[in-house]
């Protein structure tokens, strides 16, 4: 089939709310999903397919790497073009459900519900300004990786990682965050989850106890729910997780998954005080510390200024377990994460992960590896850090101007986004679907705890969000509190 039929649909008026870089990939995708980009097609440039359709060449980058990444695409010398699925693949149509089945294991459907915001529309969170990103350079060092392709970089990758990514790895992660670690002990993986996934699958059995914050990540509620543990919340204050006096002795945990430098969604930093608490509870239980270092790129506190180190690094032979990824520097569907482990487990956690997963990416692995090496990667972060900044600061100024004292705004020492607590007569989850009918994307804050009446607020993310655009934004959700006040 054409391709400009194919991509008829990227102007829709329907879509117009939606980011053209996330149509794209999915119009191509779809296509090639139902047949109707065949194997082997070859895709336009970057360049070519930008000009004929009016849009900036990032997008265009965007939405191939996306579908490289997740196998849609091959790209080679000669281009891109449209990768062989496996059998069966092709022409994909709705299943129905068999009368009196249960298609999933009590467990999963025991998972709480995680909502996404749509697309990437401005103030979702979790996401980076991706079209600032220097794709070009990237671009060009996934080309190098391409050329230096062998057999085994097709095949399954490394176990644990291409060596050259693990020592850039540990190198960068020296360097920025003060974590002391040899590249031995730097473990890659596909992504956040399934970092948190092997965590709660090798250090702990079926029914162990795992202490989350509350508010917490829900999807690493989810991967500890999954894997048969027992979840107890601990409250979060200013000063990050904070146990109950005789919480210790009452819910000895196997597993205390925590976020430190930025806690999440509260934005809190853990204290110095508290950090060497939990290291001498878990050391003393004989349990573990998961130390998920989520959003801890961008420090605004103090600029220029590095944050508090990683909890690994004030006793690097403690049982801590150090968990990161690139997707706010590089984007969310790269899909590479790391885990930095003691010296001392290594070997034991590096066989465990062997067992349990198949490794992949080599190219982009390599490709990232020289990307670190090279210092593109913390000038990108140099260069992004007074922007965020700018955007951080005008979103606060017009969330105090359009909702004043009644709400206050919590977070923005580090990461990407803030959060907006709500009073109760303006239910978060009413709010955010009704800013969603007027073009804002936002989620809410009772999504992350373990009762979803413990919070009631707005998650914002400003990654996406331009400066001269946020004040316009926020005005659309005032005009949405406004209609939800008046309908009650």
């Amino acid at each position: 089939m054409p391709l400009a039929l194919v991509l008829a649909a990227l102007d829709d008026p329907a879509a117009a709310s939606e980011a053209r870089q996330l149509r794209l990939y999915q119009l191509l995708k779809a296509a090639i999903l139902d047949g109707r980009l065949a194997p082997g097609t070859r895709l336009p440039g970057t360049r070519q397919l930008a000009a004929d359709w009016g849009m900036a060449r990032n997008c265009v980058l965007f939405a191939y790497q996306l579908l490289l990444a997740e196998g849609f695409v091959e790209a080679d010398r000669g281009g891109t073009r449209v990768a062989t699925l496996p059998l069966g693949t092709a022409g994909l149509s709705p299943q129905h459900r068999p009368a009196g089945a249960d298609m999933l294991s009590r467990r999963a459907r025991q998972l709480p519900a995680i909502t996404r915001s749509e697309s990437l529309l401005p103030f979702a969170p979790g996401v980076p300004d991706l079209n600032a990103f220097p794709w070009g350079t990237w671009a060009r060092f996934l080309h190098r990786a391409w050329d230096e392709v062998t057999a085994r970089q097709l095949a399954y990758a490394e176990p644990g990682g291409e060596p050259e990514l693990r020592r850039a790895v540990a190198a960068f992660l020296s360097a920025r965050r003060g974590v002391a670690c040899t590249p031995e002990q730097v473990f890659i993986v596909a992504g956040g989850q399934v970092a948190l996934d092997a965590c709660a699958r090798l250090l702990a059995d079926n029914g162990d106890t795992v202490w989350l914050e509350n508010p917490c990540y829900p999807a690493a509620r989810n991967a500890m729910l999954a894997a048969g543990l027992k979840p107890v919340p601990v409250e979060v204050d200013r000063d990050g997780m904070a146990p109950a006096p005789g919480l210790w002795q009452a819910a000895p945990p196997r597993l205390v998954y925590v976020t430190p430098s930025h806690q999440y969604p509260l934005g809190s930093v853990l204290s110095l005080e508290r950090r060497l608490a939990l290291l001498a509870g878990v050391q003393a239980g004989g349990g573990w510390l998961i130390e998920d270092d989520y959003d801890s790129d961008y420090n605004h506190a103090q600029p220029g200024a590095r944050p508090l180190p990683a909890i690994q690094g004030l006793r690097p032979d403690a049982p801590v377990i150090y968990v990161g990824t690139f997707s706010k520097l590089l984007y969310p569907g790269l899909r590479i994460a790391y885990m930095v482990v003691p010296r001392w487990a290594a070997a034991e956690v590096g066989e465990g992960i062997r067992k349990l997963y198949r490794g992949g990416q080599a190219v982009e692995q390599r490709a990232l590896a020289r990307l670190l090496e090279s210092g593109q990667l913390t000038r990108h972060l140099r260069r992004m850090g007074p922007v965020y900044r700018e955007r951080q600061a005008v979103l606060r100024e017009a969330l105090a101007a359009r909702f004043g004292e009644r709400c206050e705004i919590l977070g923005g020492q580090a990461g990407l986004h803030l959060v907006l607590q709500l009073p109760a007569h303006l239910p978060d989850r009413a709010l955010v679907s009704a800013a969603r009918e007027l073009g804002v994307t936002a989620r809410p804050l009772s999504l992350y705890y373990a009762d979803a009446t413990g919070g009631n607020g707005l998650v914002l993310g400003y990654g996406m969000a331009e400066s001269a655009r946020i004040p316009e934004l926020v005005d659309r959700l005032g005009l949405a509190s406004e209609s939800l006040e008046k309908a009650g």
